[in-house]
């Protein structure tokens, strides 16, 4: 009984030996580094000698003179013969905001402070600066000084000379900009003052909204590097990592409004650019300066838009407009855009394809863009001169060729063409959501039907003879070649049924509705394999972008237009008997 006695007092006097050391007497700060470079991180490591809250840890005086990063709190419990110690441990990743002599003041945990730190910041590159940071960005602006809506483009170096375990990059900002990064990241090695580094490089193209004086943020580095281990045993050494935070400079940013001397109009929008030109080519290519055509025989003008300092959302429209007796074919503009010495050219490239109906002498207005040369800081205008085009009579044209009256309006279901009147608008292609479902079932019907009239012409026993019959040209048989011409699949299959239904024959006027119809009407396999072609071309499931050419289905539309269409009469054939 006595025995356990003692045990019991002995117990309770280790325990209250052991609960004393739980109480929190110390806190104890420090610091990674010291001195520290301008724009690099230093950690602060706080330990209180308890188990204490997570938020025990009063952090705000540390806000007048840096930047907390991020914060990571870790608790311990350990028991050495009998002892138990506990302890809290805070790690604090801060950011200088200025160079000099900074304080980091006395921490406050549940009554208890650590004692001030002094810490001395140095400027990158300044003569106190020994030290060689393992980390460090660089930033760099192609100006300083713009226009409001003026592209820009900042170049970002992250130089990494340490090992990794994990990084990553915040985007730059800036109060009323949009901002996108232009292509993928470069990486590349290099040597500075004797130091290997990997370099990162990035490049934004910012474009500022509003004008004013503004502070751009570039992007800031967070991530962990592998560092020397304390712990040593033996030949082993274990790896440690090590929070850090790199912030890239501000830069000051001035942003002008648009000069008041500037017209800005229904025709004219503000355009900033270091400069911007208009450039055209004819196809076919004109001889000696002079553009010289045939009536019927399509024509494709090519102007192309290119703009320093603007990215491709910006360019304006390129309206072209032409004289009574031209019809105009719009292609969709091509846009491209590449970074050349840090500085964005924006290109847009757009084919007109022009028709004559008749010869005689066009005339073409000049085309005209106002910009704002930067450069200079002038009112500009880009310009294409008025050109006036000649359109010769056409020997392979029949001489009762019919101009079309300009008011003419054919309408197909999903197919609408407007054309010029004397205000010079051009013609206007819509298409309806539901086109590739349509054309999908004609096609399907295509097949269908063609095998079923060669397996009725069988059992009937008859087939067609030609009988030679030119046909009139008419303005849909010109708008069909020339999208065989330029290889516009979608174009030249909805001029088809337009072109067929104008046709005359002994019998009257063509009716056709449906391709598979078109296609029964001529019998003629080249122009059915050309029909499928195109259609598979469009609605196939593997659709290759540009593929189409129109060459087989131009030669089978020519080749009709000579023959004309088939006048049934009857041939008979037998059957072999057994």
């Amino acid at each position: 009984m006595v025995n356990m006695s003692l045990k019991l007092l002995m117990l309770l006097a280790l325990l209250a030996v052991s609960q004393t050391t739980l109480a929190l007497t110390k806190i104890i700060a420090s610091v990674d580094a010291n001195p520290v470079m301008s724009n690099e991180s230093l950690v602060l490591t706080v330990i209180a000698d308890d188990s204490v809250e997570r938020d025990s840890l009063e952090t705000a005086p540390l806000l007048k003179d840096f930047i907390l990063a991020r914060t990571e709190v870790s608790s311990q419990t350990s028991m050495v013969n009998f002892k138990t110690t506990r302890t809290t441990r805070w790690q604090i990743v801060l950011i200088p905001r200025k160079t000099g002599s900074l304080i980091i003041p006395a921490l406050t945990v549940n009554g208890h402070q650590s004692k001030a730190i002094n810490v001395q910041v140095i400027e990158q590159g300044s003569a106190n600066s020994t030290q060689q940071q393992d980390i460090f960005i660089t930033a760099e602006l192609s100006a300083n000084d713009i226009y409001v809506q003026q592209l820009l483009t900042l170049t970002i170096k992250l130089h990494i000379g340490v090992q990794l375990q994990r990084g990553s990059l915040t985007e730059p900002s800036l109060t009323s900009a949009t901002i996108e990064q232009i292509g993928k990241d470069i990486e590349s090695d290099g040597i500075i003052n004797g130091k290997r580094y990997r370099i990162i490089e990035r490049t934004y193209a910012i474009t500022p909204e509003q004008s004013g004086k503004f502070i751009l943020d570039t992007p800031m580095f967070a991530g962990d590097i592998m560092v020397q281990s304390r712990r040593r045993s033996g030949f082993l050494s274990f790896g440690e990592t090590k929070p850090v935070n790199i912030s890239g400079d501000k830069l000051p940013l001035n942003v002008r409004p648009i000069p008041d001397n500037y017209p800005i109009d229904a025709n004219n929008s503000w355009l900033p650019s270091e400069l911007l030109t208009l450039h055209q080519e004819w196809q076919p290519v004109s001889s000696q300066g002079k553009h010289e055509f045939k009536v019927g025989e399509p024509i494709t003008r090519t102007i192309t838009l290119t703009a320093a300092g603007l990215g491709k959302a910006q360019l304006p429209k390129i309206i072209m407009s032409a004289p009574v007796g031209l019809k105009i074919y719009p292609d969709q503009a091509e846009l491209h855009s590449s970074l050349t010495k840090e500085r964005l050219i924006s290109q847009k490239r757009q084919n007109f394809a022009l028709v004559a109906s008749h010869a005689g002498e066009y005339i073409l207005p000049k085309i005209t863009i106002a910009w704002w040369n930067t450069v200079t800081n002038k009112y500009q205008q880009a310009v294409l001169p008025e050109q006036t085009i000649t359109v010769h009579a056409n020997a392979d044209l029949p001489q009762n060729f019919i101009a079309p009256s300009p008011a003419t309006a054919n309408t197909l279901s999903n197919t609408r063409l407007i054309n010029n009147t004397a205000t010079s608008q051009p013609i206007i292609i819509e298409k309806t959501s539901y086109l590739q479902w349509l054309f999908l079932t004609l096609w399907i019907l295509t097949v269908f039907a063609w095998a079923s009239h060669v397996f009725y012409l069988k059992r009937k026993g008859s087939f067609n003879i030609r009988n030679s019959k030119p046909q009139k040209v008419n303005d849909n048989y010109l708008a069909l070649i020339a999208a065989c011409k330029k290889n516009n699949a979608e174009q030249a299959l909805n001029l088809i049924l337009p072109w067929l239904n104008n046709i005359s024959t002994n019998h009257g006027k063509v009716e056709v509705s449906t391709l598979a119809a078109a296609i029964v009407q001529i019998n003629n396999a080249e122009f059915t394999c050309a029909i499928n072609d195109v259609q598979q071309h469009l609605y196939g499931k593997k659709v290759v972008e540009g593929s189409w050419v129109g060459k087989n289905l131009l030669k089978a539309i020519q080749q009709f237009n000579t023959t004309g269409f088939e006048e049934n009469t009857t041939r008979k054939f037998t059957i072999n008997p057994n």
